[in-house]
């Protein structure tokens, strides 16, 4: 007897394409923990100007331009051992455009103040790279030698000599963006089966403070393959891709209330952040309208837009006073936060520059709260805004 499909029965992969539209190749790495796909395909109906003896509309011809949008969101879980990225690193790829940097981890000769760091052999780290120390992520703001480097903000516990630096993963911006298919597997075998190919991001957002970490990204796709109707060659398939073979039952989330916030020209710690989200908008377009063809060949991406809303509850500290002062003066300071507080389950947002906007006054609750909406990051050669993960 069939039954109804439960919407639990469900599990989503996202794997990178090395050429636009044609699926990539998923394996049981590139499974996520999303929570949500919402796929939605229209297909053009333009209005039919003959004349057809009557007012009832006869249909339009098949093979109409379609356009497929999505909207995935994610939690964020921990970072496998032995895998080389965390398995949603093809979609932060898709957002920002950059190849992950690995930092493999270096053994530390001295250490000065908590964000000077000499390494006992070179470090081969680039400005905006991010490495860890402990349950702390850091990124790279300065090179002075082969040797030694200046963290964005200062450790909690300064490294003695001996100490390990561990390994991370940075994603940093790039001026093209490469695409994604996404595939939606359900149970059982017989339901509908879909890939999302040619997905390209056009909208990633970052959330904190929730019950989890979670991540957002939404974007146009050029095409949808189901199993019910494909046909043989699409995507550059033979035959509709079986689902790899499962080796995660459930995955490590990362509490959301767990992390780190740093802000200021002069960075300094904030316990007393409410909420944070941040936006990457790259203003794609699909070329869905070139002659000769009615699915996207390419993606085009557009000026990069980030941005950052923060709320957090205000006091009289010094430095929340100066962070109200550089948002009133129109004056650049530099931001960075840390999701997660356990080795393996660290992300971190690093936007150098940003010019944050003055807050609005929040007094509905019993605390007075600062809102900073949609402070703008900005940078020289795509550096205003990195992502990391250890």
């Amino acid at each position: 007897m069939h039954c109804y499909i439960s919407s639990n029965d469900n599990r989503y992969y996202a794997a990178l394409e090395q050429s636009f539209g044609e699926a990539g190749a998923a394996t049981s790495e590139n499974r996520i923990p999303a929570v949500k796909l919402g796929i939605r395909q229209m297909v053009e109906r333009p209005r039919r100007r003959d004349k057809t003896g009557g007012r009832t509309f006869i249909g339009a011809p098949a093979g109409m331009r379609k356009r497929v949008t999505f909207d995935l969101q994610t939690y964020m879980t921990g970072w496998t051992e032995g895998r080389a990225e965390p398995c949603y690193g093809p979609l932060f790829q898709a957002a920002l455009g950059g190849v992950g940097v690995t930092f493999d981890g270096g053994t530390v000769e001295m250490a000065t103040g908590g964000d000077r760091i000499t390494f006992a052999s070179a470090h081969a780290l680039g400005v905006g790279q991010a490495l860890r120390f402990g349950a702390e992520i850091r990124f790279v703001s300065n090179v002075i030698d082969e040797q030694t480097v200046v963290l964005n903000a200062p450790l909690s516990e300064v490294p003695q000599p001996g100490d390990p630096a561990g390994r991370a993963i940075t994603y940093l911006p790039a001026n093209s963006l490469p695409s994604v298919s996404v595939f939606d597997y359900w149970e059982p075998a017989e339901a509908v089966q879909r890939v999302l190919t040619g997905a390209a991001v056009d909208e990633m957002r970052v959330s904190l403070n929730g019950d989890f970490h979670q991540f957002r990204f939404v974007g146009e796709a050029a095409e949808l393959l189901d199993s019910r109707s494909f046909v043989d060659g699409q995507a550059g398939l033979s035959s509709y891709p079986a689902e790899p073979e499962i080796d995660v039952v459930g995955f490590s989330l990362v509490p959301g209330s767990m992390g780190q916030a740093w802000f200021g020209a002069t960075p300094e710690q904030f316990h007393t952040v409410v909420e944070a989200e941040l936006s990457v908008r790259n203003n794609t377009d699909l070329s869905r309208r070139d002659f000769g063809t009615n699915r996207a060949s390419c993606v085009i991406s557009g000026q990069r837009e980030v941005g950052l809303d923060i709320l957090l509850v205000s006091n009289t500290r010094p430095e929340t006073l100066a962070l109200y002062e550089a948002a009133s003066q129109r004056s650049p300071v530099g931001m960075m936060l840390q999701l997660g507080m356990q080795e393996g389950q660290l992300c971190g947002l690093y936007l150098p520059t940003v010019v944050p906007e003055v807050p609005e006054f929040d007094d509905e609750e019993t605390r007075l709260r600062w809102r900073f909406r949609n402070c703008r990051a900005q940078g020289f050669a795509n550096d205003e805004v990195v992502v990391a993960f250890a």
